[in-house]
């Protein structure tokens, strides 16, 4: 058996997790489309690793699959809209007919949960067989309203009451943390997105630790709890201002430099969290691969200079591509490489930047300013971009079932 380059990733720490991040209802589809394309010698190697991986008859007879769990937001569920909209204008219609009072938003959030629903239900055998510990699925609210605490807090328990296996996604904000705090108290588990920082994830530990302590003075049933924290790596290094103020600077970055201080970050917080036995998990996320072509050297500093911690790695369907292209050429992973610390002469480089010190530092920023980051923001906004778009779809469709009723 050959193994998948994130099994074997996985096989350095044995608590490591690999989770889908995507809609489980397009892997199938996606799968067809990499062995379309894959060379004759791997295309059975790569068949067998991509069924080990999500395989729905496996999953619903044995409660099993590769991926530890699954997450998903608003543009990657309308990645799962746009890939049957046949169906999925149905569902709209159906929806909206069993809404009649609600407005194009109404009927866009149902239809949002119905694709969280569906996707939960999908991997639900696997919450089941292990006792909650895999067979999540992360539905997170409305990322237009990052700094609405009520609406978000009221988005999020709509999602976890679609199923016991659905963890839900809250952004990093300061209103987001008093949000996670509330869930956590009720039990329900969370995953913190649209995080970047140090103090982020420091802010959320301590939301976390509020919420338990709550949760089990009122007796909360605490035994399939989870709570997962998101280092979104790439996005930090490259949609904030680290490179703009280290132009303004005249300070040259390499590339491997950003990399450095991506992970960084990510290790810092995760070491504190190991060093107060916090039981929140750190999830890497907005990963790359670095690919010369044919011929030339491939990398993803992402995953293997964190090998050998016990990291949530949730991959998206790119990315997995990408790794199988260029697994020939990727080194191996050693399980060493978490305690490996960034070059001295690095960090203080990347400290003469506000914009590193404000990621990278303990006391880098107060949660009021979180929301104000540049990779918080620019994300935020992508992701509200999508969810627009996601909105004019559901417009649409109830456009065209009214101009059929006409």
């Amino acid at each position: 058996m050959t193994l998948h380059v994130l099994e074997k990733l996985a096989a350095t720490n044995p608590d490591c997790e690999i989770w889908w991040d995507s809609s489980p209802l397009v892997y199938e589809s996606w799968k067809k489309g990499v062995l379309a394309s894959a060379p004759a010698a791997k295309k059975a190697d790569w068949e067998a690793q991509l069924t080990r991986l999500f395989d729905p008859a496996t999953i619903d007879a044995e409660g099993r699959m590769g991926f530890g769990g699954v997450t998903t937001n608003p543009p990657l569920s309308l990645q799962a809209i746009q890939n049957d909209p046949d169906f999925w204008m149905q569902e709209i219609r159906r929806i909206a007919a069993e809404n009649p009072q609600d407005d194009v938003e109404g009927i866009y959030w149902k239809t949002y949960l119905e694709v969280v629903r569906q996707s939960a239900l999908m991997i639900l055998p696997v919450y089941d067989a292990s006792n909650g510990r895999y067979g999540y699925l992360s539905g997170q609210v409305d990322p237009r309203f990052v700094t609405d605490f009520d609406l978000m807090l009221a988005q999020g328990l709509q999602l976890a009451a679609l199923g016991r296996n659905v963890m839900v996604k809250i952004p990093g904000s300061a209103e987001g943390y008093r949000v996670i705090e509330e869930l956590t108290a009720r039990g329900i588990s969370t995953n913190n997105t649209t995080s970047f920082t140090v103090p982020q994830y420091v802010e959320c530990m301590n939301a976390v630790s509020r919420g338990l302590e709550r949760a089990r003075a009122a007796g909360v049933d605490l035994s399939r709890w989870r709570s997962v924290i998101t280092h979104m790596s790439a996005r930090l290094g490259n949609v904030g201002d680290l490179k703009v103020q280290a132009d303004l600077r005249g300070i040259s970055l390499t590339p491997e430099e950003i990399l450095h201080g991506e992970m960084a970050v990510l290790k810092r917080a995760y070491w504190h969290g190991k060093a107060t036995g916090h039981p929140s998990k750190m999830l890497q996320c907005s990963m790359r691969v670095t690919d010369e072509g044919e011929g030339g050297n491939a990398s993803s500093w992402h995953i293997s200079k964190i090998a050998g911690g016990d990291f949530v790695y949730t991959c998206p369907p790119g990315y997995i591509a990408q790794l199988m292209q260029a697994e020939d050429r990727l080194p191996e992973f050693e399980a060493s490489a978490i305690d490996e610390d960034a070059p001295a002469e690095v960090i203080e480089k990347l400290r003469q930047l506000p914009y590193f010190r404000q990621a990278y530092d303990f006391d880098g920023m107060l949660p009021a300013e979180f929301s104000r980051f540049a990779a918080f923001a620019a994300t935020a906004n992508e992701f509200a971009a999508a969810t627009r778009r996601t909105v004019d779809f559901v417009a649409r469709a109830l456009e065209s079932a009214r101009s059929q009723a006409a």
